[in-house]
C-alpha cells in the first residue's frame, strides 16, 4: 500500500521553485559535508599516470554513504571505501577508451534522457505527480531551466552527482554495442562447427588413474615447486601481502555477567506486575525490546517459553528468562481473536505531506470531502470511479483501492488504519482518521481467525561488565608486553595454555577482513608496517582483544615453495605418477597388454554418438581434453595409441571407428549459431577486466586508510 506501507517516502505535490532550491541545496549539504570529510589531498594512487587524491576517494565515499541512507560504520565503511576506488578506476579506464575513440555525450543527449522515464532517480522522484504516480517532465524541465544557473559549487555538485554519471552510463552503453556489433560467427566457422559436430569417434581404452600410485611413494621437492611455477608464471603469481596469525581474549559477557543482569530483572518482576501503564514501564526502564501495541498469534511467538507466556492471565509476569543476548520479563496485557490475514479498500483524502509532515488541507475540508464520498458510495455510486478521482494514494489508483494485508504488517500500518481493519468484521465501512489524513475503509474479507497474544516485555542486554573487559584487555596487553617476537610468542602461547588462531590466506594490503574479524583495518594496517615476527600491541576489535604476529611478508611475484605447494603439489605429484606409469607402458602393445600391466579392463566410449570433436566430456570418463583430441588421430584408427597422460589419469585408446551422425535439422543449426552468436556477443561485456589488466594502477590508500 504505497500511502500507507511507504507514507514517508511520497509527499505532495511542490511548487517547481521550492523543489529547484531543495534538490540544489541537498546536493551542495552531500557536496559541502564530503569536503569536511577530507582532511588532505595526499595522493593515494594512480591510475594510468594520472595522480587520485584522498578528497577525491572520501567524496565518492559521501555519495555511496548517501546513498544508503546516511552515515555507515564498522566494517561497512571499508566497503565503501573499496567500491569508491572500484568506480574511480572504472571511470579513469573508461573515459581514456572513450577519448581514445573518439565518443562523446551531446547536450541534445542529455536532455532526451533527463526528460524520459530513464531520468536519474533522484529526479524521478522529486518529480513524480502524485496525483497519476508518473513522473513529471514538465515540471523537470523547469527545474533544469534554473538548476543550469547555478555557478559555483552548486553547479560542480549538480555535475557530479547528475551528469556525470549519466554521462559515463551513456558512453559505457555505446562503448558495448560497438563491442557486441563487432562480435561476428563466420560462416566458415560454423560450416566447420556444423562438420565437427556430426563426427562422432567410437573407441577402445584403458584407462589408468593416478591413485594407482600411493602418494606417499612420491615426493614434490621444492625445487620443482619452483620449477614448475616458473613455466607458469601467469597462472601463480600473486600480489605481495602477509600472513598473520592472533591470539584472542574474548571481552564478551560471561556467566557473572549474566547473573547480574537476571538480578536485574528479578527486582523489577514485582513492579511490572503492579504497573498500570505496560507501555511506559518498558519505555522508562530502557528496555532492550520496545513496546509492540498490537497482537501476535502464538504460531509467530518465537521464544522457547511461549507456553508459559501465552498460558498466563492477563497482567501476569513470567519470567526472567534468557531469549538470545537478552534476559527478558513478560507480561500478558490480552488477547483476543484475530485473523491472520485482511482483504480491504479504501480512499485516502490526505492533509498532511507524508516526507514534512506539512499541512497541506485543512481538518475540516478533509473531513468534509471524506463525508461526501461516504455519501456518495452509500447512494450507489461506482467505489473504484471515486478511488480514481479522489484518492491521494496512488499505489492503490490502479487496484480499486484494494489491499490484502498479513497479521505480520499490523505494527507498520497506521494504528488507526490497522486496528480498523484487524480488530473490525467483515462489510465493515468506516471513515477513520489517521496523521496523514482522512480514509474511508471497507473490510471485504478477513481470512483463518486464531488467539493473538498483546505481550509487554522488559528486557536487559546481557553485556560485559568493565571488569570483564577490563580483564581481556590486561591479559592481552600483558602478551603484548612480554612477547615481542614469533619466537616469545610461541613459548609464552604454549606455557600459559593459550591458542594462536592461524589464517593462512596471504592478507593483502587493503583488506579490512582477517578470518572472522569483520573490522580488521588497523590490524592489519599495522602488519604492513612491521618486520616479519614482529608482534602487535593489543587491538579491540569487536568483541575481542587482539594480539597479532607478521608470520610471513610475501613480496609480490611468484610464492615461496611453502606456500605455492598446497595449490600445485597435487598437479606436480600426478604428472610424476605419470611419467611412471609411462614407463611400464610399452609403446606398441595392445590395449590388452596395457590393461594387464595395471589389472584394469579395456572400457569402450563412444557408441551413443556423443564422442564428437567439440564434446566436453567423454561419457564414463570424464574430462579429458587430449583424449577427446586423440580420438579423431587417423593414426590410432591403425594402431595403439601412445600413452596419453591426462587429466585424471594416463589413457591409451584404439579408434574403433569415425561415422556420422544423421544431419541436424535446419531449425537446429539456426538454434546453435544463434546460441554461439549469443555467447560472443556476451563474451564482449566482460572488456572491463582485459582493460583493467592493460591499465597502470598504482594503490597507495594503505598509507593514509
Amino acid at each position: 500500500m504505497q500511502i500507507i506501507q511507504n507514507i514517508r517516502d511520497k509527499g505532495s505535490a511542490i511548487v517547481i521553485g521550492v523543489i529547484a532550491l531543495s534538490l540544489i541545496g541537498f546536493i551542495m549539504m552531500d557536496s559541502k559535508t564530503a569536503n569536511s570529510h577530507s582532511s588532505s589531498n595526499s595522493s593515494i594512487g594512480k591510475i594510468n599516470g594520472e595522480t587520485i587524491d584522498s578528497k577525491t576517494l572520501t567524496d565518492k565515499v559521501k555519495q555511496l554513504e548517501d546513498q544508503r541512507g546516511g552515515r555507515v560504520s564498522g566494517a561497512e565503511v571499508y566497503q565503501l571505501r573499496q567500491s569508491a576506488w572500484d568506480q574511480i578506476v572504472t571511470e579513469k579506464i573508461l573515459n581514456s577508451e572513450f577519448e581514445k575513440l573518439g565518443l562523446v555525450f551531446s547536450p541534445k543527449e542529455l536532455s532526451s534522457i533527463l526528460f524520459s522515464e530513464d531520468a536519474p532517480q533522484t529526479l524521478k522522484q522529486a518529480f513524480t505527480d502524485k496525483a497519476t504516480g508518473q513522473y513529471d517532465i514538465e515540471k523537470a524541465k523547469q527545474w533544469w531551466l534554473q538548476a543550469k544557473k547555478a555557478k559555483g559549487e552548486q553547479r560542480d555538485a549538480i555535475e557530479s552527482q547528475i551528469v556525470e554519471p549519466l554521462m559515463l552510463q551513456t558512453l559505457a552503453n555505446k562503448y558495448s554495442s560497438l563491442l557486441a556489433a563487432s562480435a561476428y560467427y563466420t560462416s566458415w566457422m560454423q560450416e566447420k562447427e556444423n562438420t565437427e559436430n556430426k563426427i562422432f569417434a567410437n573407441i577402445s581404452y584403458v584407462a589408468v588413474p593416478y591413485n594407482i600410485i600411493n602418494d606417499s611413494i612420491v615426493k614434490v621437492s621444492d625445487q620443482e615447486i619452483v620449477d614448475y611455477m616458473g613455466k607458469h608464471k601467469n597462472i601463480y603469481k600473486q600480489d605481495g601481502g602477509r600472513i598473520i596469525s592472533y591470539v584472542s581474549f574474548n571481552a564478551n559477557a560471561n556467566s557473572a555477567d549474566t547473573l547480574k543482569t537476571l538480578e536485574i530483572l528479578k527486582n523489577l518482576k514485582t513492579a511490572f506486575i503492579t504497573d498500570t501503564n505496560a507501555k511506559v514501564f518498558v519505555a522508562r526502564n530502557m528496555s532492550a525490546i520496545n513496546f509492540d501495541d498490537g497482537y501476535q498469534p502464538k504460531s509467530k511467538l518465537t521464544m522457547s517459553q511461549k507456553d508459559s507466556i501465552t498460558g498466563l492471565p492477563n497482567g501476569a509476569v513470567f519470567g526472567p528468562y534468557v531469549d538470545g543476548k537478552n534476559i527478558v520479563l513478560a507480561k500478558m496485557i490480552g488477547n483476543r481473536q484475530l485473523p491472520d490475514s485482511v482483504k480491504c479498500r479504501h480512499i485516502l483524502i490526505a492533509t498532511r505531506n507524508a516526507q514534512s509532515g506539512e499541512q497541506i488541507l485543512s481538518d475540516s475540508i478533509g473531513k468534509k470531502r471524506i463525508d461526501s464520498i461516504e455519501i456518495a458510495i452509500k447512494s450507489g455510486e461506482d467505489f473504484n470511479k471515486l478511488v480514481l478521482l479522489y484518492s491521494d494514494d496512488p499505489g492503490s489508483k490502479d487496484k480499486k483501492g484494494e489491499y490484502d494485508f498479513p497479521l505480520a504488517q499490523f505494527s507498520s500500518l497506521p494504528k488507526e488504519f490497522a486496528e480498523t481493519i484487524f480488530y473490525g468484521a467483515t462489510t465493515d465501512k468506516k471513515i477513520v482518521k489517521t496523521d496523514f489524513g482522512y480514509e474511508y475503509i471497507e473490510i471485504m474479507s478477513q481470512k483463518n481467525f486464531e488467539t493473538a497474544y498483546k505481550i509487554a516485555y522488559t528486557a536487559k542486554e546481557i553485556l560485559p561488565s568493565d571488569e570483564t573487559i577490563n580483564n581481556a584487555s590486561v591479559r592481552a596487553t600483558k602478551l603484548s608486553g612480554e612477547a615481542r617476537n614469533a619466537k616469545t610468542l610461541d613459548a609464552y602461547i604454549a606455557k600459559n595454555g593459550l591458542r594462536k588462531i592461524a589464517f593462512p590466506t596471504l592478507v593483502k594490503e587493503n583488506d579490512f577482513q582477517l578470518g572472522g574479524l569483520q573490522d580488521a583495518r588497523q590490524l592489519i594496517k599495522w602488519a604492513f608496517e612491521a618486520k616479519q615476527g614482529d608482534v602487535s600491541e593489543a587491538f579491540n576489535i569487536e568483541d575481542q582483544f587482539i594480539v597479532a604476529v607478521v608470520e610471513k611478508i610475501q613480496p609480490a611475484g611468484l610464492p615461496d615453495p611453502t606456500t605455492a605447494r598446497p595449490m600445485v603439489e597435487l598437479t606436480i605429484r600426478n604428472l610424476k605418477k605419470g611419467e611412471e606409469i609411462v614407463k611400464k607402458l610399452s609403446t606398441g602393445s595392445t590395449l590388452e597388454t596395457a590393461a594387464a600391466t595395471y589389472s584394469v579392463s579395456v572400457g569402450l566410449a563412444g557408441a551413443d554418438s556423443t564422442l564428437t570433436f567439440n564434446a566436453q566430456i567423454i561419457n564414463g570418463v570424464g574430462q579429458e581434453p587430449k583424449v577427446i583430441g586423440a580420438a579423431f588421430n587417423k593414426a590410432y584408427q591403425a594402431k595403439v595409441s601412445e600413452p596419453i597422460v591426462g587429466t585424471n589419469g594416463v589413457y591409451v585408446i584404439k579408434v574403433n571407428s569415425v561415422g556420422n551422425k544423421t544431419s541436424e535439422t535446419a531449425d537446429v543449426i539456426a538454434e546453435q549459431v544463434k546460441a554461439k552468436t549469443r555467447t560472443m556477443v556476451q563474451t564482449t561485456y566482460s572488456f572491463f577486466e582485459s582493460l583493467k589488466k592493460l591499465a597502470d594502477i598504482k594503490d597507495s590508500r594503505s598509507k593514509i586508510f
